[in-house]
């Protein structure tokens, strides 16, 4: 059904974070939207027109994200990435059975949606599972199924797998598209030049994302930087970055790999929660902006960060580039938020999500203003609305989201799914992994 979106702001997320007052916006029968604009101005309207009281703006795009990993939230909580890795987590997922995922992943669903975040790109194993999740909840998700190369665990028929998948059922599908397939190679330090190379042919081939975790943490592939210099060159050599790249994480890249990464058009997932819990260190997000790479901002895993607050991300980004520079001006609010959305769009090349402008999906976030955060009013000046959005808001006031013009939140609640027991069945699946 057709609906008019009525509000006293509106942030469309455009490249200047424009912010319209007493503004509207039109969504199609097909969950499209068809304008937005001032709501003096706008066209005249035949359906039905809601009237909000607080701030729209667009679903954000969390650009990585393991989130069948809340099973596993809490493991390991002091360890450094690889004992990390090592000692908590794949011991740990090593038990996990594919219902352990979708009651994991549909979880992480239902908590991103209740703060904002409409869309995720997710790396992780059982794949049907994780779509029968995100289509349940109601969500959006790029699902990078994971392939490593392990004794017992060989890459082909994973990478296989992912093929047969994708050409049986097509790259998008399912209702309004919620779903996109793509190839999820873990590392350079987990996978052969060799085989990845082979994995992103296929993933070229098919119009497919290929996500992958790249310098991560300085002692992560020592042997690959010793025989080609650097990850991105190992890439760029095995012919990884001539189709659709999203590199997670990009922590310790010099400047000649950033300037590779802008030659390919490779999107960046900046997870600086996740970076920071696990002293990985922190990436130069002013550097790949300023070369002109499309970066968006990941949460990483529930597990690792250990929330899927993609809002807190967008403070806790320009807040470590602030201080990285010694310059408070270097990330604006408006900046942090265009991450979180426009952004994390771009970086997963796609054009339809991300911003609220006719033709892009209606997936659509009302903010509640009835807090402390706005106490300053929504006729507030342009740089304190958003300031106030950022810095002090954030997600606690998500009130309402829209995913291709449904509503799946209604009053910070999950529409379609009953959250205290997914809860319960993570914390079941939790308590047999923990025995």
């Amino acid at each position: 059904m057709s609906m008019r979106l009525h509000a006293p702001v509106v942030l469309p997320c455009d490249p200047t974070c424009t912010v319209l007052r007493d503004a509207v916006v039109d969504l199609s029968d097909d969950g499209r939207v068809v304008h937005v604009g001032p709501a003096a101005t706008a066209p005249a309207f035949e359906g039905e027109t809601r009237r909000l009281t607080g701030i729209l703006m667009p679903g954000l795009v969390n650009t990585h994200a393991h989130s069948p990993m809340t099973v596993l939230r809490g493991l390991g909580g002091d360890l450094p990435l690889l004992r990390w890795l090592q000692e908590a987590m794949w011991p740990a997922e090593a038990k996990m059975t594919p219902q352990d995922s979708g009651a994991g992943m549909l979880l992480g669903a239902i908590e991103m949606l209740r703060n904002g975040v409409t869309t995720s790109a997710e790396m992780y194993f059982h794949g049907e599972q994780l779509v029968e999740s995100v289509l349940a909840a109601g969500s959006r998700a790029v699902v990078g199924l994971a392939v490593l190369d392990l004794p017992g665990m060989p890459w082909r028929p994973m990478a296989d797998a992912i093929d047969k998948w994708i050409d049986a059922d097509g790259l998008r599908f399912g209702p309004s598209e919620r779903v996109e397939l793509g190839y999820g190679p873990h590392s350079a330090y987990m996978l052969a030049p060799e085989i990845l190379g082979e994995i992103a042919a296929s993933a070229r081939t098919r119009g497919a994302l290929t996500q992958i975790h790249v310098a991560e943490a300085p002692n992560e592939d020592v042997a690959q930087r010793a025989s080609h210099g650097s990850v991105p060159r190992l890439l760029e050599q095995a012919g990884v970055l001539e189709g659709r790249v999203l590199s997670a994480h990009s922590v310790h890249l010099s400047p000649e790999d950033i300037a590779i990464y802008a030659k390919h058009g490779v999107g960046v997932a900046h997870c600086p929660g996740s970076n920071t819990k696990l002293a990985s260190g922190i990436a130069p997000l002013r550097a790949y902006l300023d070369a002109g790479v499309n970066i968006g901002l990941g949460t990483d895993g529930p597990a690792s960060n250990d929330d899927l607050d993609l809002f807190e991300e967008a403070r806790l980004a320009a807040l470590l580039a602030r201080v990285s520079a010694m310059d408070a001006s270097v990330i604006r609010a408006a900046d942090a938020l265009l991450l979180a959305t426009r952004g994390g769009a771009a970086a997963l090349g796609r054009d339809d999500i991300g911003v609220l402008e006719a033709g892009r999906w209606a997936d659509v976030v009302h903010i509640d203003v009835d807090d402390p955060a706005f106490a300053t009013g929504v006729d507030a000046p342009d740089d304190q609305l958003l300031a106030n959005l950022v810095w002090a808001s954030g997600s606690r006031r998500v009130l309402d989201v829209w995913v291709a013009g449904e509503q799946v939140v209604a009053g910070g609640e999950s529409t379609r799914v009953d959250r205290a027991e997914a809860q319960a069945a993570v914390g079941a699946v939790s308590a047999r992994l923990r025995s």
